[in-house]
């Protein structure tokens, strides 16, 4: 038996050493599961700029224009990862002050440092997050994010700015615009994120203001800047390739599964009801705008399909990580009618020529979601140990909250943006001449042309 016993124990003697260790240890883990999902959630929103937008967008254009309007896409996910490497990501994630971030990430410094480490969002703050994967994957989802915003506002004034004024707007809008409401509603430390006004945060999962209405008013105010296309209203202006706008559309519906579920930071029930949600919302916003079209005109368009989806992907955005799936359903149906009478009635009432609707579906269908959320935000998907209830709750207050988000965006966004085009205009034009416009910007800008 004493031979058993001393057998037993140095047996033991390893497992006895090590366990101090193993309680010592006390420094958080990558998460495997969550870094592979952020690492595919970030490609799939990568896929939906290129080659998602580039397609939508160049199947909706003149055939004159699809390879410049392609080269718009391209070069803007170029530009703006540079932009963001140097400054963007720093400016709208570190903590900083209220309204801008600061700039210890510039140039990206400092984040390889702890590059095999889970890092913390608003460190040192009171609204500190943890997260469960490294800071540059984090980094590099958010650059998506920054990366197609910009690539929307195209639409509103495809076929007519000149191909040097559009990289020096998109640069300064991405660092001037995009920065700093990004700061606003996703940092810790952002003043909407704090809570305006002793309300609760108002809730944007994925970028309803951030990203939707955004870019939608900045596309509005570039299109009343740069004034109507040649042709507007006695020439017609019908797609040239509506295939491409369909696989374009279609990718956007896949990737957007890595836009809403992967807002969620995690492989978890918040991205399972997100990614459920964003295809209820879809399904139903794409026969919405497709009935409400076929009562108006008789006839159920293609253009017309894609588009309602696209608006409900738009509108369940913001509402993604707040709401339940019958809530869903009701955000889809208002966004495809909604947004169906926007890009149609409320355009030609207006006059405006937005030329792929980028207001119409983004800014609108945007404005739709966003307050919808503060209507059926569920609290439970938010519940804290603080507030068990749920941080952001359905309700007036919340609905409050949302007014002054969808508000303080568009007034920032339509200012700033409006002041950039003006600068750039004067300092090297904006738009080709009229001449140019009738031969097409892809022999214009690029010296090429589609067979």
């Amino acid at each position: 038996m004493k031979t058993l016993l001393r057998i037993a124990m140095f047996a033991l003697l390893p497992l006895l050493i090590a366990a101090p260790a193993w309680a010592d240890d006390p420094a958080p883990k990558l998460d495997s599961g969550d870094t592979a999902w952020m690492l595919t959630s970030t490609a799939l929103v990568l896929m939906m700029t290129i080659p998602g937008v580039a397609l939508f967008y160049a199947g909706m254009v003149r055939k004159k224009n699809i390879l410049a309007t392609m080269m718009q896409s391209f070069v803007i996910t170029a530009l703006v990862t540079v932009v963001w490497m140097i400054a963007g990501y720093s400016l709208a994630f570190t903590n900083g002050s209220a309204y801008i971030g600061d700039l210890s990430r510039f140039f990206l410094f400092g984040i390889a440092d702890n590059f095999d480490k889970p890092f913390t969002l608003g460190a040192g703050t009171d609204g500190a997050s943890l997260k469960t994967i490294p800071e540059s994957l984090f980094m590099m989802y958010q650059m998506t994010f920054a990366i197609i915003t910009p690539a929307l506002i195209c639409g509103a004034f495809a076929d007519r700015m000149k191909f040097s004024a559009m990289c020096v707007f998109i640069v300064l809008w991405s660092l001037l615009v995009y920065s700093p409401i990004a700061h606003w509603v996703w940092a810790p430390t952002g003043w909407l994120a704090l809570g305006p006004f002793g309300l609760p945060a108002p809730a944007d999962y994925a970028g309803g203001t951030v990203v939707h209405i955004n870019a939608g008013i900045a596309g509005l105010v570039s299109c009343l800047v740069l004034g109507k296309r040649v042709g507007f209203d006695t020439e017609n202006m019908a797609p040239f390739n509506l295939g491409l706008a369909v696989i374009g559309a279609a990718l956007l519906w896949v990737g957007w599964f890595g836009f809403n579920a992967g807002s969620a930071v995690a492989a978890d029930g918040h991205a399972a009801m997100a990614m459920t949600v964003t295809q209820i919302a879809t399904a139903a916003a794409a026969l919405a705008w497709t009935f409400a079209e076929w009562a108006a005109k008789g006839k159920p368009s293609v253009l017309g399909a894609i588009s309602g989806a696209v608006a409900g992907l738009v509108a369940i955005t913001p509402a993604a990580g707040f709401v339940t799936p019958g809530p869903a359903l009701v955000i889809g149906i208002a966004a495809g009618v909604i947004c169906f009478w926007s890009a149609t009635s409320l355009k030609h009432m207006l006059g405006y020529d937005d030329s792929l609707d980028a207001f119409g579906v983004h800014g609108i269908g945007g404005i739709v979601g966003a307050l919808l959320t503060g209507v059926f935000a569920y609290g439970p998907f938010t519940a804290t140990k603080d507030a068990p209830l749920g941080v952001n709750v359905g309700g007036l207050a919340q609905f409050e909250s949302q007014c002054i988000a969808v508000l303080s965006t568009l007034i920032w966004s339509g200012v700033i943006s409006f002041v950039i085009l003006k600068v750039v205009d004067v300092a090297i034009g904006l738009r080709v001449t009229a001449e140019e416009e009738r031969e097409g910007l892809d022999v214009v800008l690029h010296g090429e042309r589609l067979g």
